[in-house]
């Protein structure tokens, strides 16, 4: 860790950084856990690029914390939306596995979508990964889906040359239809935002743990079926789900229009790879 970021990180938290421990695993922060001289152990994650990423990532934890449904890692340090290095500190969770950790996965993913949202959008624009996340209100979720999640970053990948020629016009039909593809209309969900398999955690107990959320109200479906993109929970987690908060007829049928999103992200974050996948689920969907 640079030497300037941890003086900060020191200040902030009323402690000595005693031992640092550089951490792998993240494609877009540096990570670490540090020994601090008061006896804690801290998480801490650092960006020179999107510094303004960590203050909207402290106030989305919090946002799901006051659910009480899933267990979010506590801030303890953010540094401000002005800062030109940006950094956050979190508790540091031990990670144990847990025979039930589906389960409660389930039961608590319900909890949190049922705990709902203001609006479908939040109060604030945030990120996913390092896109901006347009989240202006809108008063109904397919005019939400369309033009804030999809829209943008179709046009990004146009922009970029990443997207195919047939793109603009096949994404225009998908608006067009986007109501009757939709789902039944439902109220906004509390939504973690970004979640896939990398972003669940376990903590000492093997209970699951919330992390690096991109937070909107928005349709629940999309919460689970990013959450099958790149592997995930078995079924015992979503029959656990549907105990608690039972998901509308033809759920399966949405999955592709719902996964639309995250594949769009990973074209406008990674390049050409991921589009062959974009254009498989428009067949399905067109």
């Amino acid at each position: 860790m640079r030497g300037e970021v941890a003086e900060r990180v020191a200040a902030a938290l009323g402690a000595e950084i005693r031992a640092t421990r550089a951490l792998s695993g993240g494609s877009i922060n540096d990570a670490y856990r540090c020994e601090l001289s008061d006896g804690r152990r801290v998480f801490v994650k650092t960006n020179t690029h999107h510094p303004r990423m960590f203050a909207c990532e402290a106030r989305g934890l919090a946002w799901l914390a006051e659910a009480r449904a899933l267990r979010v890692p506590a801030v303890l340090a953010v540094s401000a939306d002005r800062d030109r290095v940006g950094f956050l500190v979190l508790e540091y969770l031990e990670p144990a596995r847990g025979r039930d950790m589906e389960v409660a996965l389930g039961r608590g993913l319900a909890a949190l979508h049922r705990t709902g949202a203001p609006t479908f959008g939040h109060d604030e624009d945030n990120y996913l990964a390092t896109l901006e996340q347009d989240n202006t209100p809108a008063d109904d979720w397919p005019s939400f889906y369309s033009h804030r999640r999809l829209e943008p970053l179709v046009r990004a990948a146009v922009d970029a040359g990443s997207a195919t020629r047939a793109w603009p016009s096949a994404f225009e039909r998908l608006f067009a239809r986007m109501a009757e593809l939709a789902g039944p209309a439902e109220p906004p969900a509390r939504l973690h935002g970004d979640l896939w398999s990398g972003n669940l955690h376990a903590d000492e107990n093997g209970a699951p743990v919330l992390i690096d959320p991109a937070v909107y109200g928005g349709h629940r479906e999309i919460d689970l079926a990013m959450l099958t993109l790149f592997g995930g929970p078995g079924p015992r987690c979503f029959a656990a789900y549907d105990e608690i908060h039972p998901r509308a007829p033809g759920h399966q049928d949405r999955v592709p229009l719902y996964q639309l999103y995250p594949l769009l992200a990973h074209v406008c974050l990674f390049g050409g790879s991921y589009v062959s996948s974009v254009d498989a689920a428009l067949r399905r969907l067109l």
